[in-house]
């Protein structure tokens, strides 16, 4: 079984039920300590600077007029100084105010929790405090089939704000065909990192499996399990010494070191359910991903 690796949190279990089939997997386990991506073989992340959460207000009662909810809700990177690359089921089929925004906070969950006590009642003072607002741009063929979804987007955001709160070097991405270069030896011997905002491995209790924490910048290490034209799929078990991906990371980077440079290729998709098999990744160097970025940024 897979599942989209988007998330809402228990503060915001009243979202839609349309936007919850179409983009999200809720997250019932909350009273335990944030952490992010699988507990297991992870580390947190301060480094990875480029790396950020996307955050949303939205509206679901009588008045949509303002919004009267916020969270983060994916992960993504920073590709060049204002586009944020992220994943288009965790832009898509939102109520019609939704606003976007991204966060390079390395403890985005902190950071709304301190801003809401700071303005209660006030989801949209609450996302301006943790993040810098943006405009979404969603693949235009997206979603397609299962061979290339196109699950892919980016969300454009003013460069002067984001540069005025955080500090970041932009990742680098893969040449045409990258990948596939590499053959599979190559991409057998090649390292792999996941980073993102996400949950833990699904944990068993009285009531069913759980995912707790969420919301801290982690990475953890993946290795190579199978290459598509349009996928790559990379192996979190843990006896490998791998860690990986779950819920609220997707649209995240999964870096690999090609020709000595820590270069961006692949963002973050879908993968088994309880989170401890396969995360299955877009890949970046294809000709539909570059395509879509061309026009948003340079390519290498």
């Amino acid at each position: 079984m897979t599942t989209t690796f988007a998330t809402a949190s228990t503060a915001v279990s009243a979202r839609a039920t349309a936007v919850l089939a179409a983009a999200c997997a809720l997250v019932l386990g909350a009273a335990v300590p944030s952490s992010a991506i699988n507990s297991y073989n992870a580390t947190p992340a301060p480094e990875r600077t480029e790396v950020g959460a996307l955050v949303a207000t939205w509206d679901h009662d009588d008045d949509p007029a303002t919004p009267d909810r916020v969270d983060w809700v994916c992960s993504g990177t920073m590709i060049d100084t204002d586009t944020f690359l992220t994943a288009a089921h965790c832009t898509s089929d939102w109520p019609a105010n939704v606003r976007f925004f991204v966060s390079l906070d390395q403890d985005v969950q902190g950071a709304l929790d301190r801003a809401a006590e700071r303005h209660p009642g006030d989801p949209a003072a609450v996302a301006r405090a943790v993040a810098v607002p943006g405009t979404a741009h969603n693949h235009p063929a997206y979603p397609g089939p299962a061979s290339d979804t196109h699950d892919i987007a980016v969300v454009e955001v003013p460069a002067d704000r984001l540069a005025a709160r955080w500090a970041f070097t932009p990742a680098a991405l893969p040449k045409a065909g990258a990948l596939s270069a590499l053959g599979p030896q190559g991409l057998r011997e090649t390292p792999f990192t996941v980073a993102g905002y996400g949950t833990q491995e699904a944990r068993r209790g009285p009531g069913g499996h759980t995912h707790p924490g969420g919301g801290v910048r982690m990475k953890a290490p993946v290795t190579y399990d199978a290459l598509n034209d349009a996928w790559l799929r990379l192996a979190m078990t843990a006896p490998q010494g791998n860690g990986g991906a779950c819920y609220g990371d997707s649209g995240g980077p999964n870096f690999a070191t090609l020709g000595g440079r820590r270069t961006l290729v692949a963002t973050t998709v879908t993968g088994d359910s309880p989170c401890y098999a396969t995360n299955v990744t877009y890949r970046l160097d294809s000709p539909g991903a570059r395509a879509f970025l061309s026009p948003f940024t340079k390519l290498p």
